[in-house]
């Protein structure tokens, strides 16, 4: 009988507030390099932020405590001999983080639990194998050590980072620079955003393409694509006339967008940050000084605006904080880490509630720092759904083992490229026997030295008996 004029929604209060001063990191030199990247990546423990650096690359990690001024001296991670233009961390090891450079290579690090004492510089393991600058970086969701990289020589590639290799190389499928690459919920499947105008959503493991959708954004400014829980990709871009757009999109059916909204005609790239519990999407445009956010239902126009948080100042880049570390109690269901040309201000997102209790509703069970399977087994094809954890009593950081690479045998990695595509999914079975023989090989070594060794005891006792004599 009444038409309902205001749609209901527990997100329609949310609002933003930035900290104070003395909760904030000061006097940092933000990275100036072009390319659109987040340029910072936080976790419950670190937040990460690729800074200014004469004679390659760097970026800083600062436990969450160090707020306040950063001394100029404060120890950075400077491996890279080029610009640094994207990290990120692990999300099954707080303590781990991966770097992509101008430098052409991939770095993973290996992060001391208090954080950096002195300058790191040397990683657990250099992933080579692009031959342009390395612009997209980001972990498998549920598989341990599986590592996507993305780079100017329009070339995917996928990495077992346990073993250091190049697993899965995506090669032909993209004719421009990749603009952006995402994971879906379970890492069966990624989407990306080319320059071409094109959104691809892809098999990596089958190495085909599943969907795709030409012309996606007709504008020629970079787009950006993510996969929401539900499967639908959403994406960012513009239109012929430069306005801003997004859209939604559904994979099996990727000929008429399920929902397109115009915004403004702004050109600051549309970065995307996806809430999977409460279907809220953030949008933080480069060099915006705003923070838009839009839930995603089922019920049309599926994409709702909700608020906008404004500031002063435009942003830099922008930090995600993952659901477990935000803080409950004060019903925060989102933190950012803002950039500005010489500061990193965090954000936080609240939902006003009178009540002290907690609110269920706001904080559904969240994907945990635990892996549902090893890389051998989603290689060999095995998906894994992410392992889930309540937030009811805050989250409590478990202790990150150690990232160990095990190096395999160089004279393995000059295999043909066609023959090591057909036996791609039972290779780890090879690959353990041959370390397996290694094994075998110098422990019968060691015995027979062992034994030489007692025999040259026995004699120079007996030496010495004499002598005693």
């Amino acid at each position: 009988m009444f038409r309902r004029v205001v749609r209901a929604s527990k997100f329609r209060h949310v609002f933003g507030q930035a900290l104070k001063n003395d909760q904030c990191y000061d006097d940092i030199r933000v990275s100036r390099v072009t390319w659109d990247s987040s340029f910072c990546a936080v976790n419950p423990k670190f937040v990460a932020i690729i800074i200014e650096a004469s004679g390659g690359g760097a970026f800083l990690v600062l436990p969450l405590h160090k707020s306040g001024r950063i001394d100029k001296a404060y120890p950075t991670v400077c491996g890279h001999t080029g610009p640094v233009l994207d990290i990120d961390w692990c999300p099954h090891n707080d303590q781990v983080i991966a770097s992509g450079s101008e430098d052409c290579t991939v770095m993973v690090w290996q992060i001391p639990e208090n954080g950096l004492v002195t300058g790191l510089s040397e990683p657990v393991v250099v992933l080579e194998g692009h031959s342009k600058r390395v612009g997209i970086i980001t972990w498998h969701p549920t598989a341990r050590n599986v590592l996507l990289s993305a780079g100017c020589d329009n070339l995917v590639i996928i990495w077992n980072v346990g073993t250091g290799e190049a697993m899965i190389q995506l090669e032909d499928m993209h004719p421009d620079v990749i603009f952006s690459a995402c994971w879906n919920r379970n890492g069966s499947l990624i989407c990306t955003a080319c320059k071409d105008k094109t959104i691809r959503v892809i098999d990596p493991r089958k190495e085909e393409i599943v969907g795709e959708k030409e012309k996606a954004h007709e504008g020629a400014r970079p787009m950006r694509a993510i996969f929401l829980s539900d499967g639908n990709v959403f994406t960012t871009g513009f239109s012929r006339m430069s306005e801003r757009q997004l859209a939604l999109w559904n994979p099996q059916a990727m000929d008429e967008a399920i929902s397109v909204h115009e915004m403004d005609t702004s050109n600051g790239v549309l970065l995307p940050f996806y809430d999977p519990d409460t279907s809220v999407v953030y949008l933080c445009g480069k060099g915006d000084s705003s923070i838009r956010y839009f839930e995603i239902t089922d019920e049309a126009p599926f994409v709702h605006y909700l608020s906008t948080f404004t500031t002063k100042e435009p942003q830099r880049g922008m930090g995600y904080m993952p659901k477990r570390g935000l803080d409950v109690n004060k019903c925060e269901i989102a933190r950012f880490y803002k950039l500005h040309e010489r500061k990193c201000e965090p954000i936080i997102m609240t939902v006003p509630r009178k009540s002290d209790l907690f609110q269920d509703d706001l904080y559904p069970d969240t994907a945990g720092p635990d892996c549902a399977i090893e890389a051998e087994d989603w290689f060999e094809g095995r998906n894994g759904e992410p392992i889930l954890i309540s937030l009811k009593n805050g989250y409590v950081p478990g202790k990150n083992r150690d990232l160990k690479v095990v190096k395999k045998n160089i004279l393995d990695n000059k295999l043909k490229k066609g023959r090591m595509s057909t036996h791609l999914y039972n290779a780890p079975k090879y690959k353990n026997e041959g370390k397996l023989e290694e094994i075998l090989k110098e422990i019968k070594s060691l015995k027979d030295l062992v034994s030489s060794q007692e025999k040259r005891i026995i004699q120079l006792e007996e030496q010495m008996s004499k002598i005693a004599i």
